[in-house]
């Protein structure tokens, strides 16, 4: 079976020389970019099957590599910050990153995401899927989602959680669990971020369309009902 290819994005060279050890021990192809503008030439590579990218570079930064990559690339992108800040942890998450890690981290943690986003990319099911609740629509296929035929425009994070909470109708989530299956892995942190990312969604829907289809059940999550 050929190695899964990882392209590490990271200027401190003593960090990006211990990921790459500790990748290789694991099995995985290496290659490391020092910059943000050859971090997102390597990361065009279609060869690629995942970056671990830092938020701070010189050059361009994360952010902005992340955003031009999206344009015309999914490869799963795990974002690195020193920062412990919410905010940019939502910034990196709504321009396309699928998960970010703060500085320092447990290498074991780093490589079980790995192993989650890596399954995710060539487990996904490439059938058209439809989800509909009232004059909701979401279709998973084409990443598009619908209230009463009109268009609404969600980040790659918004769409996954929307698509949990319609997949999961009828079904209150607590926030550790939604964690668990949007994000993709044991979340040993703040759960604040949910809270956000339901405010986003809501002002785009339920408050746009004076709708109630998230309802928040007090001490334990989130839910909606058919």
């Amino acid at each position: 079976m050929n190695k899964k290819k990882i392209l590490i994005v990271e200027d401190e060279q003593k960090i990006a020389r211990f990921l790459e050890l500790e990748l290789k021990y694991e099995g995985y192809d290496v290659t490391i970019a020092k910059d943000g503008r050859e971090g997102f030439e390597k990361g065009k590579d279609p060869d690629i099957d995942l970056i671990i990218l830092d938020l701070m570079l010189p050059g361009l930064s994360g952010i902005e590599v992340c955003r031009r990559l999206r344009q015309t690339s999914d490869v799963p992108i795990i974002m690195l910050t020193a920062k412990d800040d919410i905010s940019d942890k939502v910034t990196g998450l709504d321009i396309g990153a699928d998960d970010y890690m703060t500085k320092p981290f447990a290498v074991e943690e780093l490589l079980a995401r790995i192993r989650v986003l890596l399954k995710r990319k060539y487990h996904r099911n490439n059938g058209e899927e439809m989800l509909i609740i009232g004059k909701l629509k979401l279709c998973k296929n084409n990443f598009k989602v619908e209230y009463d035929s009109e268009n609404i425009e969600l980040t790659k994070k918004e769409f996954e959680l929307l698509e949990y909470l319609m997949r999961n109708k009828n079904i209150v989530l607590s926030r550790e669990k939604i964690l668990d299956n949007v994000w993709g892995y044991n979340y040993y942190g703040d759960t604040n971020i949910i809270d956000v990312y339901i405010r986003y969604i809501r002002s785009k829907i339920d408050q746009k369309y004076n709708v109630s289809l998230i309802e928040t059940v007090r001490g334990v999550g989130y839910i909606i009902r058919d």
